[in-house]
């Protein structure tokens, strides 16, 4: 008999996220550092490969189709978590690779790159979905943030340590030092995931009819209006959200004059208001456990605007210089950008099981996938719009400002679309599990 997670099992799959966090934040930063320090390698390289890892995330909606024909989920999140150290495994051998062989290291640090984003899509789409199915509404908003919190702990441990161990860097470290968050991460979810979903999963009564092929599931999932409606929330507000993610520190030492040091304790700065909106967020989840629905759309909207309240105050920065209190904006849209943050991920985990049964998954997986685009597109957006404006600006400060000030109006539209997230209930619930909606019908699509 299914029963509903308390912490403890919410907590179990908080440490299955903080070791899918622990092998990326290796992918991304560290194999990054090491191809442009040590290995003297264009920027460009890992940005392209870390792009590349986003992308093949659009396979999300069709692994969280696989899931949904599936009585368990965690065999499917285990299976990612596996296939997510191998591409680790393969992408530090390529990056060692690369400086006796360039051009073969990096084909096998762009397949590797690529296991790398199948691993995220498989594990992370199917956790969300145990925790949607799972964890009773008035907990989702707490659940949502000690899972996070958890995978940002595991980003931190892991740098940190890994950092300690590289250190003085050779090859043999890189590789020794990966296996060894591998082997621990795989272990760790092992442990996690045993007899997780019990010994018995009861399968709901539409299960027993046959699974559609992904084209038809996907058709009627993007048939339904809130689960539209959500997708597009999901990339602009992701978007707005990750653009400033690579100009903040520049921006800071341009227009303020910060130094390395002073402008790094400025993204702490951002990720301490990060956490403590999460956190806020939690406890008023709790507090209106009553009206979910209602509290996770104000909070939606709310954390959107002052998001771009803060963005818009950033903009003002650039203008007015020095003797603007920067620390304080920063700080302002960290809480804010954690606040709506997790209120989309709670507001994810409802309405994955509204509409049509059994495409759980095949939701989970199109919001995931409009979030790697949406993270793809910000960074490279962000900086090259950076860089345009002050090629034809030419003030640092009013450049970075325009983008800021851009980025401000995305989180306006974000809470615009927000505003319409629950407002009634799709008519797609109630059509037959056989009717296909027209509204949609991607080519090629298998």
């Amino acid at each position: 008999m299914n029963r509903d997670f308390g912490w403890v099992q919410v907590a179990r799959l908080g440490l299955v996220q903080a070791c899918l966090g622990a092998i990326v934040v290796l992918m991304t930063s560290t194999l990054n550092r090491v191809m442009v320090v040590e290995l003297a390698l264009p920027a460009l390289l890992p940005g392209l490969l870390v792009a590349w890892h986003y992308a093949v995330q659009m396979a999300r909606p069709r692994l969280g189709h696989g899931g949904d024909g599936s009585a368990r989920r965690t065999p499917w999140i285990a299976g990612g978590i596996a296939v997510l150290g191998l591409g680790a495994l393969g992408a530090a051998g390529a990056t060692t690779l690369m400086a006796q062989q360039r051009g073969l290291g990096i084909a096998l640090a762009w397949v590797s790159f690529g296991l790398i984003g199948l691993g995220v899509s498989a594990s992370g789409t199917s956790l969300l979905v145990l925790l949607a199915k799972r964890v009773p509404e008035a907990r989702r908003a707490g659940a949502a943030t000690l899972v996070w919190m958890m995978m940002i702990a595991g980003f931190a441990v892991t740098a940190g340590v890994a950092g300690h161990l590289l250190d003085p860097y050779s090859p043999q470290r890189l590789l020794a030092v990966t296996a060894g968050v591998v082997a621990v991460a795989l272990g760790v979810t092992g442990l996690a995931l045993y007899r997780l979903e019990g010994d018995t999963v009861d399968l709901p009564a539409q299960a027993t009819a046959p699974k559609p092929a992904f084209r038809v599931a996907l058709q009627q999932v993007w048939g339904e209006p809130e689960a539209r409606r959500f997708t597009v929330f999901v990339f602009v507000s992701m978007l707005a959200y990750s653009m400033q993610d690579l100009i903040l520190e520049p921006f800071a030492g341009a227009a303020f004059g910060y130094t390395p040091g002073e402008s790094t304790q400025l993204s702490g700065v951002q990720h301490g208001g990060v956490l403590a909106g999460m956190i806020l967020m939690a406890l008023a989840g709790g507090r209106y456990a009553g009206r979910p629905a209602g509290s996770l759309r104000a909070w939606a909207v709310g954390g959107c605007l002052v998001s771009a309240l803060a963005l818009f105050g950033l903009a003002l920065a650039g203008l007015a210089g020095p003797g603007w209190p920067l620390k304080a904006t920063v700080a302002l849209l960290g809480a804010a950008n954690g606040a709506f943050s997790i209120a989309a991920i709670a507001s994810m985990m409802r309405l994955a099981g509204e509409g049509r049964a059994r495409r759980e998954g095949v939701r989970m997986g199109l919001w995931g996938a409009a979030q790697a685009i949406a993270f793809a597109l910000g960074g490279v957006l962000g900086a090259a719009a950076s860089d345009l404006t002050r090629a034809l600006i030419g003030s640092p400060g009013a450049a970075y400002a325009l983008v800021f000030a851009v980025e401000g109006l995305l989180f306006i539209a974000a809470a615009r679309l927000a505003l319409r997230i629950g407002e009634a209930r799709t008519a797609a619930t109630f059509q037959p599990p056989d009717r296909v909606s027209p509204a949609w019908a991607p080519r090629g699509t298998t």
